[in-house]
């Protein structure tokens, strides 16, 4: 038996904007008159660009200073910093081992898909040449609520026409593997830090079809 999809996070298992976040953020926050480092944007991890920027004000002591409309513009500002920042992204900036593990999946009609908070995941897919890899995209224009709500990982399964119990969800935030786990789906974490991932790797290069093979056949 086989699961009938896999279903990606993107940002940390496909490819690793999460240093382009965190120039963009640190250039609004400074500009904000606050100070932010790569420590705190670990805890901006798969979450929704507006609870990012909750959770920065918060931590500057400024999360009743400015309006929704300004909290918006400031957001705004942001995304188009990082919008900028991935003209640079190139096949390159893949994962190791992503590529061919997607291209394995093809071959064994596994069907793929990605959930990721990202608005800007379809642009991202093209600049890594991916988007044909995937069969459906599910981003945060799809959803109400951000992981860990499972919600996106469900609107996944649903875009795929797949139940949640026969796929296989893969994440490097504890986010993501919450969501991943509440909507039923089996999860696999990248990264030692995590906790509750069904199946936990170090990085992507252990991430290949014979590991998800054998893993999906424990317990079956």
């Amino acid at each position: 038996m086989k699961p009938q999809a896999i279903v990606f996070d993107l940002d940390g298992v496909i490819t690793d904007t999460a240093h382009l976040h965190f120039l963009a953020w640190r250039q609004v926050a400074a500009g904000l008159g606050i100070a932010i480092d790569e420590e705190f944007n670990d805890s901006l991890k798969g979450i929704s660009r507006g609870e990012s920027l909750l959770r920065i004000l918060q931590h500057g002591g400024k999360e009743n200073v400015f309006t929704l409309t300004e909290r918006e513009q400031i957001a705004a500002r942001k995304n188009a910093l990082y919008i900028e920042s991935l003209q640079s992204l190139t096949p390159e900036a893949v994962l190791p081992g992503i590529q061919e593990l997607l291209v394995t999946l093809r071959t064994e009609r596994i069907k793929t898909g990605l959930a990721s908070v990202s608005l800007n995941a379809p642009a991202i897919l093209q600049a890594l040449k991916m988007t044909s890899l995937f069969d459906f995209c599910a981003n945060a224009a799809r959803i109400r609520r951000s992981k860990p709500d499972p919600e996106i990982f469900l609107a996944a399964c649903n875009g795929l026409n797949v139940h949640p119990q026969a796929c296989i969800g893969i994440e490097d935030a504890q986010a993501g593997i919450d969501a991943i786990n509440a909507c039923g789906m089996r999860s696999v974490g990248i990264g030692s830090s995590l906790t509750g991932a069904d199946l936990l790797l170090p990085t992507t290069e252990f991430l290949t079809w014979p590991c998800l093979s054998a893993f999906w056949q424990l317990d079956k």
